[in-house]
């Protein structure tokens, strides 16, 4: 397994539980795929340089994960058909 780095960007006309649950899914997506969530930090929410489908703010998260290469075009396929995901950035670490 490769160790990778998601930085999402959900919706900000939702409220804080509903961002949970969207965390919560892309979790349980991710445990689904054989992956494994290494942990989860919630950076708020915070204005975009530019709008994104509309929105001038968005509420942020970078997820730490563990998953195999052979998953990740299912995972980010899962990712784009999120609605209430605005944008993601989803990165491979580099081995230390």
């Amino acid at each position: 397994m490769k160790t990778y780095e998601l930085m999402v960007i959900v919706k900000p006309n939702i409220d804080s539980e509903e961002t949970d649950k969207v965390l919560d899914k892309i979790s349980e997506n991710i445990s689904e795929l054989g992956g494994k969530v290494v942990n989860t930090e919630k950076t708020g929410r915070k204005k975009l340089a530019y709008e994104v489908k509309g929105f001038r703010d968005g509420f942020f998260a970078t997820i730490k994960l563990e998953l195999e290469p052979s998953q990740v075009a299912k995972f980010t396929r899962q990712l784009s058909l999120n609605e209430a995901v605005l944008r993601t950035m989803f990165l491979e670490l580099a081995k230390a």
